[in-house]
């Protein structure tokens, strides 16, 4: 009887699982070997496959650049008619294969070794080509193909995929790789904003809504209509924030009946307000705003009023 839909998507999964988790007895001297030679590497790291080998090449270069490990993709197809001279003096070259007999490979590995770089061979057999001609051996063998056939890529992918990861995340501790230096590689998007926007990009744009402590709610009503943030802050002469009055105290002070006639900012402002400096990231900003449950933050620095961050600045760029 054949597998329903469920067990055979189970059985992959397994079957993946077991080939990551198999390669733990793989990350020996030589693994070591690898991280030391790249780190150590004045050029770039020269990635190159062939097939499915290829496309996992791709990721590995991917994400070997945006986690400050300069690198470069080359087919292992193309590099034998021409792309070989991509690679420099001071690059490492690192070729990967199941197999490690592919004829293109077959092909390439002399060539780099003739060129003098080091090559390591991410190779899915130890007595191949491809290891046997390795300056170094990153093992990614499995017990099978997660495809009925042991035949389509899957799990000897997958392990190729992991061993890359692996390498950059080693990398990135032996580098001392921080939160800011992966914002200059992530600039774009939201992850990007995330890392390096900051309240002072977003606050400055906008209106800074203020009265003087002291004035009428006439003339607060008057700035907060003008200004549209449906806030003001109060200050003195100096510009020291003291308070903020928010359209939310206007309603709930008109719902009190309260002669208004003679009400001043004073009365109705919020003293001790929820405030962020200019430097402040602005997710930060954004988790203030979340916990306290309003839509508005006072930006101040040394005890000096700069402006108003509204939630919707956070919406704009994305971060929510």
């Amino acid at each position: 009887m054949p597998l329903s839909i469920k067990q055979v998507a189970l059985r992959t999964i397994e079957l993946e699982a077991r080939s990551v988790a198999g390669l733990a007895s793989f990350i020996n001297d030589d693994f070591e070997k690898s991280v030391n030679a790249i780190a150590a590497c004045k050029g770039r790291v020269v990635v190159s496959g062939i097939g499915k080998s290829a496309v996992i090449a791709q990721k590995i270069v991917a994400t070997f650049n945006s986690t400050g490990t300069p690198s470069v993709f080359m087919h292992a197809a193309d590099a034998i008619h021409g792309d070989l001279g991509m690679v420099q003096q001071d690059d490492i070259v690192i070729v990967i294969s199941k197999s490690g007999e592919s004829p293109e490979i077959k092909v390439l590995v002399p060539l780099v070794r003739n060129f003098g770089n080091i090559l390591i061979g991410m190779v899915g057999s130890i007595d191949s080509y491809l290891a046997k001609n390795a300056t170094i051996i990153l093992n990614t063998t499995v017990e099978q193909e997660a495809c009925p056939n042991n035949l389509a890529p899957t799990t000897s992918t997958t392990a190729q995929l992991v061993m890359g990861d692996a390498l950059a995340v080693c990398l990135m501790e032996l580098k001392g790789f921080q939160t800011d230096d992966f914002a200059k590689f992530h600039p774009g998007g939201m992850l990007g904003k995330k890392l390096y926007l900051r309240v002072a990009d977003l606050y400055e744009e906008n209106e800074k809504p203020k009265v003087l402590s002291g004035q009428s709610l006439k003339e607060v009503i008057v700035e907060m209509t003008k200004k549209r943030l449906g806030i003001t802050a109060v200050v003195n002469k100096e510009n020291d924030l003291l308070g903020i009055i928010t359209d939310g105290d206007l309603r709930r002070m008109l719902e009190k009946n309260t002669a208004i006639d003679k009400i001043i900012a004073d009365d109705i402002m919020t003293k001790s307000p929820q405030s962020i400096g200019p430097d402040e990231m602005a997710v930060a900003a954004l988790e203030l705003l979340r916990k306290k449950g309003i839509s508005q933050l006072a930006v101040m620095e040394s005890g000096k009023y700069l402006g108003i961050i509204h939630l919707h600045d956070l919406i704009r760029e994305g971060l929510i």
